[in-house]
Order: C-alpha cells, then sequence, then structure tokens
C-alpha cells in the first residue's frame, strides 16, 4: 500500500516527511541541476526518474556567502548551483476539495537566503487557512541576477534574468503538479518579502508567468529595481573583469572558473557599486526587452503588469535594521545626498522639509528606509490600483524589546506574524520584555486578511481597498486601524524620485 506522503508527481514518485498534523516534501527538483554547459542557462526541464525519490530532507541552498545560508543557531546549509528545488507543506486531514496554494520567495537582496529556514515552512499558516504552502529556492547573485548574455556565443550562449526564470520554473511545476498535492493550481498566491516582494512584482511584469499565479503579496518590496540593459552590460563587465577575464575569453572564464571564486568576484562588485550608489543593488532584474520587457515600476503605472489582486506594504521603520547591521543603504545624511545627486536640483531640499530634525542619525535612517521601500511602494500601490484591486498596509506592531534595541518595526520583523511564529525561538525573543498578547493579536490580523486574500482575492471586509482619492492604509498594530494618506506630506516630497541607475 502507498504511504500518504508517496506522491506521483509529472517527473516521478516522490516520498516526504509525515508528522502529527501536516505533511512536508522538501529538495523537490522543479528544473535540471544548472550546472556544466547549463550554467548562466535559462532552466531546463526535470529528468524523470523511476522508483520513488526521497524528499524528506533538504538539499542545497543557492550559491552564496555560507552566512546568508544560516537556518538554525551555528547551523548552516550546504550551498551548491545544484539548488532549484522547492518544498510543499500541507496539513495531515484530508481535504473536502482542493485547497489555496501559497508560493513564498524568500528574500535577502537576491544575494542570500534560502527556502530550509525552519519559519518559511508555512506549517501554522497552512493549518490555519486549510492551505498548501510552497517554499522555493532560485539562483541567487553571481548565478541568478547578472546578465553575462553579452559575453555568449551560438555554441555557447549565456542568458539573462536567470533568477526570475528560475520563479517561472517553479511556478510553472505548481501548475502541473500541486494537484496531486490537494492543492488547486487555480487559486495560486505569490508572496514574498523583501527581495522576495520585488520577485512578486516582477512576476506580475513578466508576460511568462500569465496564468501561474492569481493574485499577490509584496512584504516591503524596494519596488524600483531593476537594471536597465545598458547598466546591465556596464555591471557584466566589471564582473568579468574582478574574475581575470575579457571579452575575448568570457566564456572560458564563465564556464571554468570555480562557482566560489565567481560567487566572491561577484559579490565584490557588488559592495563597489553600493559604495559608489547608496542603495543600487545591481543584482536584480535586467529589462531585457524579451523575458522582461520593462521595469516592473513603469508596467505598474501603464496597466502592462498582469491585473490580478495585489496587497503591497512595508514596515514603519524598515531602515533601522540596515542602519545597525548591514551597509549598504543610503542611512546617513552623506548617503542621502548622494541619492540626491541623482534626482533634480530640488528634492534633496524638499524631500528634508518633510521630515523634521534632518539631518539627526535616526531621521536620516527613516528617510533612508522610505526611500529604498515605502517611496518606490507607494508608487506601485496607487498606479496598480487603476487597474486592479490592490490593498495597502503599514507595519507599525514594535514589542517592547524590539524598541530597547532601538530597531522599531524593523524590516522582517512581519515575517514572525505571517508565518505564525509567536510560539518559536523568535518570538519569544520578540516578546521577552512583554507584548506577547499584542504580536498574538497582530499575527491573527496578518493571517487572516493573508489567507482570506488566498481563498478570495480580496483581504476581510475590514480592510477597503486603495484609491487614489482616499489611499485608505490598514495600519498593522495593536490595536490595528485604517489611515487615509498616512504621511502625505513625505509621500508628496518623494514624488518623482526614482532609483539611481549605475551609468
Amino acid at each position: 500500500m502507498v504511504a500518504l506522503t508517496d506522491i506521483e508527481t509529472s517527473d516521478g514518485f516522490v516520498r516526504g516527511r509525515r508528522g502529527r498534523r501536516v505533511l512536508r516534501w522538501r529538495a523537490l527538483p522543479y528544473a535540471a541541476p544548472p550546472v556544466g554547459e547549463w550554467r548562466f542557462r535559462a532552466p531546463q526541464p526535470v529528468r524523470p526518474w523511476t522508483g520513488v525519490r526521497d524528499a524528506t530532507e533538504f538539499g542545497f541552498a543557492a550559491m552564496q556567502h555560507r552566512a546568508g545560508a544560516r537556518i538554525g543557531p551555528r547551523q548552516y546549509q550546504p550551498t551548491s548551483e545544484d539548488s532549484l528545488t522547492l518544498n510543499v507543506t500541507a496539513p495531515v486531514t484530508p481535504a473536502s476539495a482542493p485547497r489555496p496554494v501559497l508560493v513564498f520567495i524568500h528574500g535577502g537582496g537576491y544575494l542570500m537566503g534560502t527556502s530550509a529556514l525552519g519559519l518559511y515552512s508555512g506549517a501554522r499558516l497552512a493549518l490555519r487557512g486549510d492551505a498548501i504552502v510552497v517554499s522555493i529556492n532560485y539562483r541567487l547573485g553571481a548565478f541568478g541576477y547578472v546578465d553575462f548574455s553579452e559575453f555568449g556565443t551560438p555554441e555557447r550562449p549565456f542568458e539573462s534574468n536567470l533568477g526570475l526564470r528560475d520563479q517561472v520554473a517553479a511556478l510553472q511545476w505548481v501548475r502541473r503538479n500541486i494537484a496531486a498535492f490537494g492543492g488547486d493550481p487555480e487559486n495560486v498566491t505569490v508572496f514574498g518579502e523583501s527581495a522576495g516582494a520585488h520577485a512578486v512584482l516582477a512576476l506580475f511584469a513578466t508576460p511568462a508567468a500569465k496564468g501561474l499565479f492569481h493574485r499577490g503579496i509584496a512584504q516591503s518590496p524596494p519596488a524600483d529595481w531593476a537594471m536597465t540593459a545598458e547598466d546591465a552590460r556596464a555591471f557584466a563587465r566589471r564582473c568579468l573583469s574582478a574574475l581575470g577575464g575579457d571579452p575575448a575569453d568570457a566564456v572560458r572564464v564563465l564556464t571554468e572558473s570555480s562557482a566560489n571564486d565567481i560567487r566572491k568576484a561577484v559579490a565584490r562588485v557588488i559592495g563597489q557599486v553600493l559604495h559608489e550608489h547608496p542603495g543600487l543593488f545591481a543584482a536584480s532584474p535586467v529589462i531585457d526587452g524579451d523575458f522582461l520587457p520593462q521595469s516592473p515600476i513603469d508596467a505598474f503605472a501603464d496597466g502592462t503588469a498582469h491585473r490580478l489582486p495585489l496587497i503591497i506594504g512595508t514596515c514603519r521603520d524598515e531602515g533601522t535594521l540596515f542602519a545597525r547591521f548591514a551597509d549598504g543603504l543610503p542611512t546617513t545624511p552623506a548617503r542621502l545626498h548622494t541619492v540626491f545627486t541623482h534626482a533634480d536640483g530640488t528634492a534633496e531640499s524638499r524631500v528634508t522639509a518633510a521630515y523634521p530634525g534632518y539631518p539627526k542619525d535616526k531621521v536620516a535612517v527613516r528617510m533612508g528606509g522610505d526611500y529604498v521601500f515605502w517611496r518606490p511602494s507607494v508608487t506601485v500601490m496607487e498606479t496598480h490600483s487603476r487597474y486592479a484591486p490592490t490593498y495597502a498596509y503599514r507595519y507599525d506592531f514594535a514589542p517592547r524589546a524590539l524598541h530597547l534595541a532601538k530597531v522599531g518595526a524593523t524590516h522582517a520583523t512581519d515575517l514572525i506574524p505571517v508565518f505564525g511564529a509567536t510560539d518559536g525561538p523568535i518570538g519569544r525573543a520578540f516578546t521577552a520584555a512583554g507584548g506577547r498578547r499584542g504580536l498574538q493579536a497582530v499575527t491573527r490580523q496578518f493571517q487572516d486578511n493573508w489567507l482570506e486574500f488566498a481563498r478570495t482575492g480580496a483581504p476581510l471586509p475590514s480592510w477597503p481597498a486603495y484609491t487614489e482619492e482616499r489611499r485608505t492604509t490598514l495600519i498593522i498594530d495593536d490595536p490595528t486601524r485604517l489611515e487615509h494618506d498616512p504621511d502625505q506630506a513625505k509621500r508628496i516630497a518623494w514624488q518623482g524620485i526614482r532609483a539611481s541607475t549605475l551609468t
């Protein structure tokens, strides 16, 4: 008799692990390993197998610095180019009807992260919503977001937007296979945080993704990230040079260099670009005129993005995480001044006037976070709302421990309530100084709205759609409330300012 965890996919049987309340399948391949002749190429079909493939353990994380693949205290997932896999979590109880499907795309600046992080399993979300939760890996950094295509030859081509192509391939796998796991391929919600949220917006702008998902949730997206073709070429040339190559021997260098040498060389160039252009992440999707015809933010503006329901929002204190623990975002007056040199002559005075107390450090950090995340997200809210239902939020909840740490409602803290990790180690740490009931209430708010949206395409009736006339925004806090056009003066001051470019 076939075990409950044995599922027949389009590529062969897979065997997952049965827990007390959920079933899990890990490291399911959605594309062939992009190694050897397939390095820097679009994802290729999986080679079918015979017998039953073990899917009880995670495989590899995408190539990245070891620290980015940390999955626990002193525990790191091995990395490899062979990482195009996904994970499925489903309730143990049989479903009376196909379940809604939520596909999560992890963040990490398109440079780091892994679907193996325990938080992303989605077990609590799946149980609360009677849903299927899928989490995916995709190529990062040098292998997913550097466009080496100009160095390809007819015999050895290279292709663009590999990380984005991977995400489309993962959604194609979901389309073909999720019914076997109890999911509804006609009811798929993509959701992501940070770079993963940007990936959601990029999928809205990707013609090849049409019909593969039905709504999206973007948590803290740096929404106007995108490299022009010219910028992408300049960036790729710098990366090739850092590898010790030149256009004449590019194919040899890019195919014969070790994966780790390529990763390290590209990481150095990314750091240089961030120093020169604060807030500009060069490892991001490329407007190649083909797979990604235009930048996501422009696709939303002119209505060519897929006209699907969208939830989009940011955290109140986005910038504090980066000011304390990372480098490269414009969270100091000097870096912000560099940002404004790429805008019109009145931009700096106009925006700084909207932030009383500037240039105090705390105010500069708030301004830098708003520049990278909130400013472009507002543009997506207002433009997409002209064409499809759009729901805006801001996450303000911060228990006392986060205020004591001087980070507040900072970047990525909304992942805890979304995934229901209130009782986990991070949730307990967040509420060590109080605020547990508040976190529980915020968790209910997030999950009830996210799951209703996944089921029906609209959140709870208490959350009205965003319009340019009222700009109604759900402020998720304890208590949660609605505000019309929050931070209006700042919103107006940022109008017309776009992310800087490389060239």
